[in-house]
């Protein structure tokens, strides 16, 4: 069916526009020596895995059922045709999950020299047999990030990474990789200027030599760096890269999230009634922020809406909510060339990242379908969700 025939809400995967970025990042794999991973945390949609591996060096989990996905819908679809590697962080690992983790992935990483030291036992022994790489994240304690402390790993007082203080002179038994991740949504330049600051703070543990003992084989610079959108500068990052494996002889990991589904998936909603108020009117949605895109009251930013303006831009405003019972369940305030009617249906854009990895069903809201718009415009529907999907949540 035409995507204008959708049961609405529906998530809408763009497999055009995924393609392109796959493409940019296998480009920048290729010419960098780059190793790129999806972190699922931004977009799990499982069914794109396969494609997605086709272009990638493997997926990245914030846990156990994440790193169970990367295994059954990346690695095992493609097994015996590429080697798709599954890397693990989490802040603490559950002692009755660290077993079964250490089997299913190749990379681990530990957020504290606590938590190395009390699940050594599990993984020492598959680090020795050579099926495990275990790695420590670290606190550059150097922020790029101005105005959302909530996504700033290097805020004051984080949780997140080991400060250079706390590490000591030598590499724990075992480690043999760094991990930083303290981006959100930047251009490259910040990632220089935070790896030069590791570079020169952390610089004990890099080689002098490729393949000296005791020093780090890889280190993964993370995510939140948005390697897909037009203006960001890859060659620079390519160049970057290419000067740190040529002076340590080591892996270069990184691990896009919203890069990878950047720009390739629309949330689309219809009207289903309007209210008047003393300001604008207000349209009330069949889609939610709270439940369905809660990054807009949690960041909080403003969607991306096809064919608007700002409030006040265009001949007619209105005011953008949802059928939900929370006062503050707006998405914004959108101004549009033509009255919009009960029945008419809006497109929001950027929708793929961070939306169906994080709705829920307050006030009873049905969960979106999510859909694929393959590349010659039919839309296929993926996943659909009902009451059934409500309960086994309760």
């Amino acid at each position: 069916m035409k995507i204008s025939e959708i049961t609405t809400p529906a998530y809408v995967i763009d497999e055009k526009k995924l393609k392109e970025n796959l493409e940019i990042l296998s480009y920048v794999q290729k010419e960098s020596g780059a190793k790129i991973l999806l972190a699922q945390k931004a977009f799990s949609a499982y069914k794109t895995y396969p494609m997605i591996g086709e272009y990638l060096s493997g997926a990245t989990a914030s846990g156990l059922y994440e790193a169970r996905l990367a295994k059954e819908e990346m690695i095992e679809p493609l097994k015996g045709k590429r080697k798709i590697e599954n890397h693990v962080f989490e802040p603490a690992f559950n002692d009755d999950e660290i077993k079964e983790l250490c089997e299913i992935c190749d990379h681990m990483v530990f957020n504290s020299l606590t938590q190395l030291e009390h699940h050594r036992e599990v993984w020492e022994k598959n680090v020795k047999n050579g099926r495990l790489f275990v790695g420590l994240r670290i606190n550059p304690e150097y922020s790029t990030q101005e105005g959302h402390e909530i996504y700033d790993p290097c805020a004051s007082g984080s949780r997140l990474g080991i400060r250079n203080a706390d590490l000591g002179d030598k590499l724990p038994k075992g480690v043999s990789g760094l991990h930083f991740h303290t981006l959100c949504e930047q251009g490259f330049e910040p990632l220089e200027k935070t790896f030069l600051e590791v570079e020169s703070s952390f610089k004990r543990f890099f080689p002098t030599r490729k393949g000296e003992e005791g020093k780090i084989k890889w280190i993964n610079l993370g995510g939140g760096h948005h390697i897909t959108k037009e203006d960001y500068d890859r060659e620079g990052l390519i160049k970057l890269v290419k000067r740190i494996k040529d002076t340590y002889g080591i892996e270069v990991y990184l691990e896009p999230g919203e890069a990878i589904a950047l720009d390739a998936g629309l949330l689309v909603t219809t009207v289903m009634d309007i209210v008047k108020t003393e300001k604008y009117p207000v349209l009330i949605l069949d889609t939610s922020a709270a439940c369905h895109m809660p990054d807009v009251l949690e960041m909080p930013y403003r969607p991306p809406l096809r064919d608007s303006g700002e409030a006040g831009e265009l001949a007619n405003t209105y005011r953008l909510s949802s059928r939900t019972c929370l006062a503050g369940d707006i998405i914004g305030d959108y101004s549009f060339d033509k009255e919009i009617g009960i029945g008419d249906r809006l497109y929001f854009e950027d929708m793929a990242i961070y939306s169906m990895v994080k709705n829920n069903t307050f006030n009873g809201m049905p969960l979106p379908d999510i859909d694929i718009m393959h590349e010659d415009g039919e839309v296929e529907v993926l996943k659909r969700f009902g009451y059934d999907d409500f309960k086994m949540r309760l």
